[in-house]
């Protein structure tokens, strides 16, 4: 879909990303940048390296700089890692100036916490900076709580994407809060969603989507499934998503494990999926058994746009995403038995949660409206751009 809309004259938004992949946070950001396209800005949007996200990018009207940018991520705690980082900054730093310089944006839009060179940039150069603060560790330390936060003070303005994560940045520093907005996620459906089953004919169809990583939870996943089988339960799971470069280690454990428990013909591995509406159309419940703290849950409001069943863990930001809809469960993290009783519990009150997908799905549709995102977001944008100068 291309964006149109009126051009403002002479009026450029940056928007600094840390990825060009497709995950939650990515997808987020296309509505950003769609929701100021149509409120007339310019948009340059700024990542690392090429990926899948680029072409969308293009599509809905943005130019796209691939510019080196430091991520902050564990790996900056081993000498290796830091070392790789400092570079990168220095090199990030030359040419993120020099964007900065020539495209002399009336403001830069950091979409994340964990690239706080593009916030030094803009100030450097008297830039007005707004970060939309996408993460929520509140199982880190204050010590990095805080490190994490401190560049956020660079900051004109910042928007949360849940209330979760707002609290996290108050137990940093009390100011931060104060000065965010929050604005929850966009989070479009599928073009058609695909009717429920009425019956579980054939066994229950469950489904994983996102990151393959020990923090998500995949190998709870994986177990709670032997666990049903163990019980007589017939059911299958799906996993859709790759892991960080780095992280490959983890997948080759994961199918280890499906073959200790030999279930190498009740898991499937799909690997990245430009879009999962299909195979999660093909599902009948999607699990999102994080071990940690989300900041929100996309994929759970997904699953429920799609019409079905999610069960989640009851922590963080998922508790906030899956608030108030009757085919959400929430279970204990990192609990084998409790993912698996909250399988078994939904397999035996079926016909009720197949009665109740219909009006969740209104629902959310409601609260993570494409549409209003985006004026949020381009409201909150023209109000910074509007003030004095940085």
């Amino acid at each position: 879909m291309t964006t149109t809309g009126r051009r403002r004259q002479n009026a450029t938004v940056l928007v600094a990303h840390p990825s060009a992949e497709l995950y939650g946070s990515d997808r987020v950001m296309l509505e950003s940048v769609s929701g100021l396209i149509d409120d007339g800005w310019e948009v340059v949007v700024t990542v690392p390296a090429d990926g899948p996200l680029l072409p969308l990018l293009r599509e809905r009207g943005a130019r796209v700089e691939i510019c080196p940018s430091p991520v902050l991520r564990k790996s900056v705690l081993r000498p290796a890692g830091m070392l790789q980082f400092l570079r990168t900054t220095a090199a990030g730093a030359r040419r993120g100036s020099s964007l900065i310089r020539r495209e002399r944006p009336a403001l830069v839009y950091v979409n994340t916490i964990t690239i706080p060179l593009w916030a030094v940039l803009a100030r450097t150069h008297r830039t007005k900076v707004v970060t939309h603060v996408h993460e929520g560790e509140a199982s880190a330390s204050v010590t990095m709580r805080r490190v994490l936060a401190l560049p956020l003070f660079l900051s004109s303005s910042l928007i949360a994407n849940s209330r979760f994560s707002v609290g996290v940045l108050e137990s940093s520093f009390r100011r931060l809060a104060r000065r965010t907005e929050v604005v929850y996620n966009a989070v479009p459906g599928p073009p058609a969603p695909r009717p429920v089953r009425r019956k579980l004919d054939g066994g229950m169809r469950v489904t994983y989507v996102g990151r393959l990583s020990p923090r998500k939870g995949v190998d709870v996943a994986i177990d709670a499934l032997a666990e049903l089988r163990s019980r007589g339960v017939d059911a299958d799971l799906s996993l859709i998503g790759s892991v960080f470069p780095g992280y490959e280690w983890y997948e080759d454990q994961l199918r280890e494990q499906v073959a200790a428990a030999d279930l190498g013909s009740r898991v499937t591995f799909h690997g990245f999926q430009p879009s999962v509406w299909d195979l999660v159309g093909s599902s009948d419940v999607v699990v999102v058994p994080s071990r940690v703290d989300e900041p929100f849950g996309n994929t759970a409001v997904e699953a429920i746009l799609a019409g079905r069943p999610v069960i989640a863990s009851a922590t963080s930001g998922l508790l906030e995403a899956t608030a108030g809809y009757r085919t959400a469960t929430t279970v204990d993290p990192g609990s084998v038995d409790a993912l698996a009783n909250a399988i078994e519990d939904t397999i035996d009150g079926w016909t009720e949660r197949a009665d109740a997908v219909g009006d969740d799905t209104l629902a959310a549709e409601a609260r993570h409206s494409v549409t209003a995102y985006r004026a949020r977001i381009a409201r909150i944008v023209r109000g910074l751009a509007a003030r004095q100068p940085a």
